[in-house]
């Protein structure tokens, strides 16, 4: 068996993993359409002026596809990562004939498909219950995006995994790290309700940068190829940083 069968065999294993486990699927998919529904409901649909008069809703449809696609790929690789790690999986996995990038191949594989699945979701729960605009002719914008993004974050997430010391710290690390800059970078709460200083020290970390990017590709009115190049550059920078961290520190065998 060549090493690309081998590789879609361990994406085939892990969608398994993933569909048949009720807590990854609700806090991956569900969760994110729950947010939706829940800012849609407390937060209307008025227009925002200071971004063009986009409805609220509509602004949320991207924000939420941020979180989406930040939970599926870095916080979903580094919370399981870590539990195949300290049950030994991952140990076993090496020792045998199979070459290590297969497993790795597999899981980033099933990330990247559950990400794009939840741009499609998010995107068609926002048209169904507020009328938020459906941007087909932004797809191969948003398919760049996408890609950059969720490969970047599957990087973070792997490299993630050398501070994390036990599958029961896996969770409350990820979320630490997450939840404060979903906030700060407006993926919660509306930029324009947010300190210009707030914005710009979250502009320093990808999860602002991949919103920016998303935002643009998903909102823009242009008619023309519209990409926020410097926040996908600095999201990719922050991606390749992740994989050569992830390169130097990931462990196979469980911490002491």
């Amino acid at each position: 068996m060549t090493s690309i069968r081998l590789a879609l065999h361990e994406f085939r294993f892990s969608q398994k993993i993933f569909w048949r486990n009720p807590g990854s699927v609700f806090f991956t998919v569900l969760l994110p359409v729950l947010f939706l529904v829940i800012f849609g409901t407390i937060f209307g649909n008025d227009p925002i002026d200071t971004l063009g008069g986009i409805p609220t809703t509509t602004y949320y449809v991207p924000a939420i596809v941020t979180l989406a696609v930040v939970s599926a790929t870095m916080v979903s690789l580094a919370v399981n990562l870590t539990t195949a790690r300290e049950a030994g999986l991952l140990k076993r996995g090496r020792g045998t004939p199979q070459p290590s990038w297969v497993f790795i191949a597999g899981r980033v594989g099933n990330a990247v498909v559950v990400s794009a699945l939840m741009v499609v979701v998010v995107t068609l729960v926002g048209k169904l219950l507020y009328g938020a605009p459906v941007p087909w002719r932004h797809a191969p914008e948003i398919a760049l995006t996408l890609v950059i993004g969720a490969a970047s974050f599957c990087c973070l997430g792997v490299a993630l995994t050398a501070i994390i010391p036990s599958r029961e710290a896996a969770p409350a690390i990820t979320n630490v790290i997450t939840l404060p800059l979903y906030f700060l970078s407006g993926v919660f709460i509306p930029e324009n309700e947010i300190p210009d200083g707030v914005l710009a020290f979250a502009g320093l970390f990808p999860v602002r940068n991949f919103f920016e990017a998303f935002f643009t590709a998903y909102g823009s009115d242009t008619t023309g190829f519209s990409v926020e190049w410097l926040s996908l550059l600095a999201v990719a920078a922050w991606g390749l940083a992740g994989l050569v961290l992830a390169v130097r520190f990931f462990r196979w065998t469980p911490k002491p």
